[in-house]
C-alpha cells in the first residue's frame, strides 16, 4: 500500500490509566481499529489527544507505540507542542528516532509570543526533527495564534522541511490560500470534509474520524473516484458523529468513553482539568453512540 499525506487522519484520544501511564494495550487496539477501517494516518497528541497535558514520558510513549503499530501501514504525524521549547525539541528528536512520518507543533502556549518568537520556536522544533516533514497546527480558538499567508511564507523561508498544516481556524477560505501556496492542507473540521476537499484540502484531521473512520474513508474514496453523489450523501450524515463528540463539551472524555465500549478495553478518562463526563452523561453518550452505530467495530465497514 502506498502511503501519502492525504485522506482520513483521525485525531484520537490518548488512552491512559488511573495512575497516569499510557495504556499501551488500548492505544494499540485503537490504532488497529482505525487502520482496519481505512485510515491513512493519524494526528497524535493533538487537542483531543490532550497533547499539551501529557508529560514528556507519556508523550514519548505515545510516539513510540504509534510509530511501531503504524509502520508501513499508516502515517503518524506526531504533535509535540509544549509549554517550553526545550520539551518540544526533545520530543521532536524522539519522533525522528521512533520512525514517525512527520512532526507537527502547536504554536507557543499561554504567553503571548511575537512573530519572531513563533518562527524561532518552530525552527528549533523542525531542526530537531531532521528531515521529517513539518506541519503547523493552526488552532487560533485555543492558542490565540492564527497562521495566515504572510506568517506561513516566513516559516517556509526559514524551515525547508515545512510540508503543510492542519487548518482548524474558522475561516475556511484560507484552505484555498494555503493550497495555492503549494502547502499540504488538512482540514481540522470533521463536520465539513467534502467542502474542505473542494477548497483544496488533501483530507481531514479531527476527533470524529476516530469514532467513525469507515464513514470518512468512504466519503474520501467517493471524492477521489469522482462520485460526487455518494460523497455528498455521506457528507450529509457526518453531523451526527460531530455532535456526538461534542456532547457536554467534553470531546476527549466522549471519545474515550465510546472507544472503551467499542474496543472492550478501558481507555481511561480525560486528564484533569480537561472536562469529564458525569456518570449520567456517560450513559447518555453511550446511548447516542449506539444509536449512530459507533460502538461496534464492524459497523459500517468499508
Amino acid at each position: 500500500m502506498s502511503l501519502s499525506f492525504q485522506g482520513v487522519f483521525p485525531a484520537p484520544p490518548t488512552p491512559i490509566t488511573d495512575d497516569g501511564r499510557i495504556n499501551e494495550k488500548a492505544l494499540r487496539a485503537l490504532l488497529e481499529d482505525n487502520i482496519t477501517h481505512g485510515c491513512g494516518g493519524f494526528w497524535m497528541a493533538g487537542s483531543t489527544g490532550e497533547g499539551p497535558m501529557l508529560t514528556d514520558a507519556q508523550r514519548d510513549a505515545v510516539t513510540k507505540i504509534s510509530a511501531e503499530v503504524c509502520k508501513g501501514r499508516a502515517l503518524v504525524i506526531m504533535q509535540v507542542g509544549s509549554m517550553s521549547a526545550a520539551s518540544a525539541v526533545a520530543a521532536a528528536r524522539t519522533v525522528r528516532s521512533a520512525g514517525c512520518a512527520a512532526v507537527c507543533c502547536l504554536p507557543p502556549l499561554f504567553f503571548r509570543s511575537s512573530e519572531r518568537s513563533i518562527v524561532d520556536y518552530y525552527k528549533a522544533v523542525a531542526d530537531a526533527a531532521g528531515d521529517l516533514p513539518f506541519f503547523v497546527y493552526n488552532l487560533p480558538q485555543l492558542t490565540q495564534v492564527e497562521f495566515l499567508e504572510p506568517l506561513m511564507e516566513k516559516l517556509r523561508r526559514e524551515i525547508p522541511t515545512l510540508k503543510g498544516l492542519k487548518h482548524s481556524a474558522h475561516d475556511f477560505t484560507q484552505i484555498r490560500v494555503f493550497a495555492d501556496m503549494g502547502l499540504t492542507v488538512f482540514s481540522g473540521n470533521g463536520a465539513l470534509p467534502l467542502p474542505a476537499l473542494t477548497m483544496g484540502a488533501v483530507g481531514t484531521i479531527d476527533a470524529p474520524l476516530s469514532l467513525a473512520p469507515w464513514h470518512y474513508a468512504r466519503l474520501f474514496n467517493a471524492w477521489q473516484a469522482g462520485d460526487l453523489k455518494t460523497a455528498q450523501a455521506l457528507q450529509d450524515e457526518v453531523r451526527k458523529y460531530v455532535d456526538l463528540v461534542w456532547m457536554f463539551g467534553a470531546p476527549a472524555d466522549v471519545c474515550k468513553t465510546v472507544l472503551s465500549a467499542r474496543l472492550g478495553i478501558d481507555c481511561g478518562r480525560s486528564i484533569p482539568p480537561v472536562n469529564r463526563l458525569s456518570d449520567e452523561e456517560r450513559k447518555e453518550v453511550l446511548r447516542v453512540a449506539e444509536a449512530v452505530g459507533v460502538t461496534t467495530a464492524s459497523m459500517g465497514g468499508i
